[in-house]
């Protein structure tokens, strides 16, 4: 069992940036794929950005290319979102999510279905 929680969440002004963590516990998150996602009310899960196991692999939703990078420390059982240029378009409850997976180089998408676990969420509001 990976127990994942994020943090780095708040009120963030359009054109601002936030840095979003999800630290692990439980297991070593250097077998897992990673991801994040992104959920409004009413509306289903958004796939925002996936990382490999070695984090050399990444993949980003097309809203977010340019303005979001994903990384992770596998030292530190930690993955990160670094968020700029935010829109108010992107609050929402940012959540992080694992799948194990056996090679190092690949992604597991940006389907919320595909992921086993999962933090309990962060909330994003950009807002002026």
């Amino acid at each position: 069992q990976v127990h994942m929680v994020e943090s780095g969440g708040g009120l963030v002004q359009p054109g601002g940036s936030l840095r979003l963590s999800c630290t692990a516990s439980g297991r070593s998150l250097e077998n897992y794929a990673i991801g994040w996602f992104r959920q409004v009310p009413g509306k289903e899960r958004e796939g925002v950005s996936c990382i490999s196991r070695s984090g050399d692999v990444t993949n980003y939703s097309d809203s977010m290319k340019g303005r979001f990078t994903i990384s992770r420390d596998n030292v530190k059982n930690t993955l990160y979102l670094q968020m700029n240029s935010l829109r108010p378009e992107d609050t929402g409850v940012y959540y992080c999510a694992a799948l194990w997976v056996l090679s190092k180089v690949v992604v597991a998408g940006l389907d919320a279905r595909a992921y086993e676990y999962w933090g309990q969420g962060t909330q994003v509001t950009v807002s002026s």
